[in-house]
């Protein structure tokens, strides 16, 4: 299986909880194809660079997932007949990428282990 990263673009219109519902559906798409989603981060609501469907503002999605290739496949046709999805890309990551990944994944991990005091 390979890691790729995701980013969408969701309509800014759209309420919080269809938010979450369109990124659950994303979720369960990778899950369904075979996949597993590593990470799903909202970035929130920004000006787009550029007018995209009549759009000027967009909410940016981004997912981090292993997944064979036809996955993505599937993803992406996905995205088309999605309507809450303005725009997305789909980035496989190469070796240096994923080390990357992994040690920031580490950091992380260690970051959130509560520290134990001794008493002495």
């Amino acid at each position: 299986m390979n890691i790729y990263e995701n980013i969408v673009i969701l309509n800014a219109a759209l309420s919080d909880e269809e938010i979450n519902a369109a990124i659950s559906k994303i979720k369960d798409v990778v899950i369904n194809a075979g996949g597993d989603v590593i990470k799903a981060e909202s970035w929130g609501r920004r000006k787009l660079a550029y007018e995209i469907k009549k759009q000027n503002k967009g909410l940016y999605v981004f997912f981090i997932y292993k997944a064979p290739p036809a996955t993505i496949k599937k993803l992406e046709e996905y995205y088309k007949v999605f309507d809450p999805v303005i725009k997305y890309m789909v980035i496989k990551l190469g070796p240096k990428q994923i080390k990357h990944l992994e040690a920031t994944q580490a950091a992380e991990a260690e970051q959130a282990k509560p520290e134990v005091k001794s008493e002495a």
